[in-house]
């Protein structure tokens, strides 16, 4: 084991379940993300108990890197990180790893969309809290067992104005430091921040 990891939430693909050669028989490399530290040093533990090869980490960027050395055959990523959005995980391990199996644990139910997140590559997705067994049950789930989307998913759009609105707030209101973070133009920002939510 690398570092530590948790998270958990659960979806459906809106397109059929694409029979994907299971990249679990001879490959069981697990890519966890999480930033409960706890959680995740717990989950961890117990996905290397059920025969993963489990490498822990904390952030997004962390995330990347390890996909960029070595993508995972698995991946379980928490939706929202301290440094961005558990997608862009999914989505990097998805381009570099087409057979992967990624798995976004969310703590905001109906909050992120089953649909965002399976267009982006994930195969599933878990609502917090989640436990080892549901976790592994997903991760090991064929396309029939894959729960169904729900039927009124929040937009791409809602997701990405909630994961805004977050960064805002832990910035402290403050727009700057905000764009900074989201590598986004300040006017751009003072725009989305002015407009009421998509729904």
């Amino acid at each position: 084991m690398k570092k530590d990891q948790e998270h958990s939430s659960q979806a459906g693909l809106e397109h059929e379940a694409i029979a994907l050669p299971l990249a679990s028989t001879a490959d069981r490399s697990l890519l966890i993300v999480d930033d409960d530290k706890p959680f995740l040093t717990r989950l961890a533990r117990s996905m290397e108990t059920r025969g993963f090869t489990v490498t822990a980490v904390q952030t997004v960027a962390e995330g990347l890197a390890e996909i960029g050395r070595a993508a995972p055959a698995f991946a379980v990523v928490d939706m929202r990180l301290s440094d961005g959005n558990g997608l862009d995980v999914i989505g990097e391990l998805k381009a570099k790893r087409p057979d992967a199996r990624g798995i976004v644990l969310t703590g905001y139910g109906n909050i992120v969309t089953a649909v965002t997140a399976v267009k982006l590559g994930a195969f599933d997705y878990l609502a917090k809290p989640a436990d080892a067994d549901e976790i592994y049950n997903a991760l090991m789930a064929t396309g029939h067992d894959k729960a169904e989307v729900p039927e009124n998913p929040m937009s791409a759009d809602r997701v990405r104005w909630e994961h805004i609105q977050r960064i805002y707030e832990l910035c402290g209101r403050n727009v700057s430091e905000t764009a900074r973070r989201l590598n986004m133009h300040r006017r751009t920002l003072q725009r989305i921040l002015a407009k009421r939510a998509p729904r």
